[in-house]
């Protein structure tokens, strides 16, 4: 059975520690943390070191802030072992030189409070060695049906891409949701919406699956709905995607 190392405590190491549990190839040996004055919850007592005092293992992954990936990996007390960090947007070449390189991006939005179905999770893999490559694909394919292999420029565009479709598009829940409450409407009368939205696209591609009125060129709804909205950043973004929509048809 191969170890692995978890650098993190994050929402990202959460689910990989849950994904990686369930395995039968692998094993967690630590999880480095800033603290053990501090017990992190989903942590076993007796997997939590700080990370200088981390063992070798077969696979080490850094999943910290990415400001931090660089500092980190020079702090790895061992050598010569693979080491790969979970960023969308950092390159492989940030890790430290005495260890192998990597990258084991799982392209996903995570919370702690919500459990996700690891095994559909497209995780994303870079390696500076074909061996290393190799023994990704293997951890990978372990953990998911959906592995890929994607270059450092390809996944900083694809993060690009996912910030669009996910955190953006959940910031447009928010503030619909600030609408709504403002109004004494519940936000749950718009859940069926999003998930149709959503489920379009399994079968249109998402220029065809647009609606609405500034698709339609409706600018009487478009004028009524820009002058209810007060909020001015509000009404901005409402503009800006308006545009959007309009200029790409």
């Amino acid at each position: 059975m191969k170890t692995i190392n978890i650098i993190g405590s994050g929402n990202v190491a959460y689910h990989l520690l849950r994904a990686i549990e369930k395995s039968t190839n692998y094993k967690i040996q630590n999880v480095a943390v800033r603290s053990l004055e501090k017990p992190v919850d989903f942590i076993a007592a007796d997997l939590m070191v700080l990370l200088e005092d981390l063992k070798p293992a077969a696979i080490t992954l850094i999943s910290v802030t990415d400001s931090a990936i660089a500092a980190v990996s020079e702090k790895i007390p061992y050598t010569d072992s693979l080491v790969v960090h979970t960023s969308g947007t950092t390159a492989m070449d940030v890790l430290n030189d005495k260890n192998r390189k990597g990258v084991f991006y799982p392209l996903q939005t995570f919370s702690k409070q919500k459990e996700v179905l690891f095994e559909e999770v497209p995780l994303c893999l870079e390696a500076a060695e074909p061996n290393d490559l190799n023994e990704l694909k293997l951890l990978a394919s372990e953990l998911s049906n959906n592995v890929f292999e994607i270059t450092s420029e390809q996944r900083k565009s694809l993060h690009v891409a996912a910030v669009f479709v996910s955190n953006f598009t959940n910031h447009l829940y928010a503030i619909g949701n600030e609408i709504c409450a403002a109004n004494n409407i519940s936000f749950a009368i718009l859940k069926p919406l999003i998930k149709e939205t959503a489920d379009k696209i399994r079968c249109l591609s998402p220029k065809d699956a647009q609606t609405g009125p500034a698709i339609r060129g409706d600018q009487k709804t478009i004028d009524a709905h820009e002058q209810f909205l007060t909020n001015p950043i509000f009404k901005e973004i409402y503009k800006l995607i308006t545009q959007s929509i309009q200029t790409n048809v």
